[in-house]
């Protein structure tokens, strides 16, 4: 059986949950770190038993790294995935995958230039509930959708924002929408199943002291006839599971946090689902699971085995990534768009 040899570029509170996932997966193991900061990586490598460097190139030089996990913060996303993919290497990107579309549409051609694997995190996707839901839609079970609503009522502190002076920018981290709403919007977009061809989008910052916003909304319509809508926000005290609902012509499915709270399927009974790790992400971003980061490494590493595409594509990072921008131009512009416009 192939090792997979991961690198780790980014030493923050996220590559934890890329070293835990790797440290499960049977068929891998991490070989090096890198970070700006030289006693981050000294002390993560250290934890995780693994080479350090503070050079991105030196890591990325390394003939025994196959796969480059990208946990650095968002606005890093784009050229560090760039570098990686002309490395020659296959690259694990979290959300988002970039700050703009047109950046995520240039990492796409380079895997392709480089014929290696791209594959932005949304493990969220793995979670059983969603794969429950999905094959449910694409049976015909609720028939056609009607409406897809996303909310997100999350919390974040002002210290939050303060603890790093990326955060909160609209460069380097995005607000409710790019940073903290990407995994429901994400969940959207693959459970309409149909491309966007209309949003209406509006931003504010309300209670925050930064550049990026702390609530977003949408209205979108879809191809195939459907309508979704978004709310995303970082103002909402106490801070609340996201939601999810799919309303269909011949039923509706209900979705919170990790559980399914309403199921509404002619001729199938509500599911019984698995204990699944607990919901978290609502006020504190470090209080999530690593199991689904596991099995999205899991997939890429199978994808990669088997010569296929992996569950999330840079395609599936793109969408998530230009659905956002264009609330941001609507916003702007102060009128509904096509979401095309930014890539053109």
């Amino acid at each position: 059986m192939k090792k997979w040899r991961f690198g780790i570029v980014g030493c923050g509170s996220i590559a934890d949950f890329h070293a835990k996932a790797i440290k499960e997966l049977e068929n891998a193991e991490l070989v090096a770190v890198a970070s700006r900061s030289a006693e981050r990586a000294k002390s993560f490598a250290e934890k995780e038993q693994c080479d350090w460097t503070k050079d991105v190139k030196e890591l990325l030089s390394r003939p025994d790294i196959d796969i480059v996990c990208v946990t650095t913060s968002s606005g890093s996303h784009a050229p560090i995935g760039m570098e990686t993919l002309n490395a020659g290497k296959h690259l694990v990107v979290e959300k988002p995958a970039a700050m703009n579309a047109k950046d995520a549409a240039e990492l796409i051609r380079a895997a392709k230039r480089n014929n290696v694997t791209l594959s932005v995190i949304s493990q969220r996707r793995f979670e059983e509930q969603h794969q429950l839901v999905k094959r449910t839609l694409e049976s015909g079970a609720i028939g056609k959708l009607l409406l897809v609503e996303v909310s997100l009522p999350f919390y974040r502190s002002q210290e939050y924002y303060d603890s790093a002076d990326w955060r909160g920018t609209i460069a380097e981290d995005g607000g409710a929408l790019m940073n903290q709403g990407i995994h429901s919007i994400d969940l959207l977009l693959w459970f309409a199943g149909s491309p966007v061809e209309t949003v209406y989008g509006k931003t504010a910052t309300q209670t925050h002291r930064m550049e990026a916003e702390d609530i977003g909304l949408a209205i979108l319509q879809f191809k195939n006839g459907a309508f979704g809508t978004i709310m995303a926000s970082t103002s909402i005290r106490p801070g609340f599971p996201a939601a999810l609902n799919l309303y269909g012509e011949k039923g509706t499915i209900k979705l919170e946090g990790t559980s399914i709270v309403h199921w509404t399927v002619p001729g199938v009974e509500q599911p019984q689902l698995a204990q699944n790790a607990a919901y978290g992400g609502v006020s504190d971003p470090r209080s999530i699971s690593h199991l689904y980061h596991r099995e999205q490494l899991r997939d890429v590493i199978a994808a990669i085995e088997e010569g296929r595409e992996p569950a999330v594509t840079g395609e599936d990072g793109l969408r998530a990534v230009q659905l956002v921008e264009s609330i941001y131009v609507s916003n702007a512009k102060g009128m509904p768009i096509n979401p095309e416009e930014v890539l053109s």
